[in-house]
């Protein structure tokens, strides 16, 4: 009986805390049957408060002396747009392009900020509510995949359909087996620059898509992980009395990275919105 109840082992440990809710077992790499309900609820919910945010400073702004509240989001706004004019020189694409520049920003960035909960307390509440003691729950919704490549995705598509508003059908059409390599007068030449300009084409936009989503789902993945074994410190600082030091460590390890993962949240956050607004801005332009 001792035996059956017996506490998780560290892999074990590590391995639930990686599943995620979802509507059926992922069976494969890529499964588009599945969906990850805690990812996609967590998510919109955070959007709704990313939303409120705006909302709230948008009601309570003044033109007077700014509160604190008032001037952080003139500041952030302001930083956006000097991005958005930056990397946007359409101005009519920018009354758009910033204020998504902005969301995506704020979004991704409370996104990234569930890892700074404690590990348990959000699954540890969801078992607690569900009665399930082995119920998965995976609170930070850019560690999944799924999440970051909807996201960069996303992006693809307005790159898409900025690249034909700007440039027409006909013009991105060009482009597309014209760039980088050129073309030729020769038929024969022309045709097969033609066919090796559209690949690099469509290699480009691949890449650029999953490093987009990869980049920031790595960070955030790698983030959790630590979090993680910093929990296990804890945990085994708990379970040993000879582990004297293991306390303290766990304690100074949490607090050294705790800190250190807030600027990683920040620039992730950043970096997302940058490469978004560079994307953008090269769909803008001619080659």
């Amino acid at each position: 009986m001792a035996a059956e109840a017996h506490a998780p082992t560290a892999s074990e440990y590590i391995v639930h805390h990686l599943q995620h809710l979802q509507n059926i077992k992922q069976k494969s790499i890529v499964d588009f049957s599945v969906v990850n309900y805690d990812s996609v609820i967590v998510g919109l919910v955070l959007g709704f408060l990313a939303l409120f945010v705006f909302w709230r400073a948008a009601r309570k702004a003044t033109s007077g002396v700014p509160g604190r509240f008032q001037a952080a989001v003139e500041i952030l706004v302001e930083m956006v747009d000097n991005q958005a004019k930056a990397n946007i020189h359409n101005a009519e694409s920018r009354k758009f392009i910033a204020p998504l520049a902005l969301t995506v920003f704020v979004w991704i960035f409370i996104m990234n900020a569930m890892d700074m909960l404690p590990v348990d307390l959000l699954p540890m509440l969801w078992q607690g509510a569900t009665g399930d003691g082995h119920a998965y729950l995976r609170v930070v919704p850019t560690a999944d995949l799924s999440t970051t490549l909807g996201l960069s995705t996303a992006v693809l598509i307005l790159c898409f359909y900025y690249s034909v508003k700007i440039k027409g059908v006909g013009g991105w059409a060009h482009e597309l087996v014209t760039a980088p390599f050129g073309t030729s007068k020769n038929p024969v030449f022309a045709l097969i620059l033609g066919v090796v300009n559209l690949l690099m084409q469509i290699i480009e936009y691949v890449a650029k898509t999953v490093s987009h989503g990869m980049r920031l789902f790595g960070n955030m993945y790698a983030g959790e992980l630590v979090f993680m074994l910093i929990a296990l410190m804890g945990g085994a600082a708990a379970m040993s009395l000879s582990g004297v030091l293991l306390p303290v460590g766990h304690i100074i390890a949490g607090s050294i990275w705790a800190i250190f993962h807030i600027l990683v949240i920040t620039l992730q956050a950043f970096i997302f919105m940058m490469l978004a607004l560079i994307y953008l801005g090269q769909a803008h332009e001619a080659h």
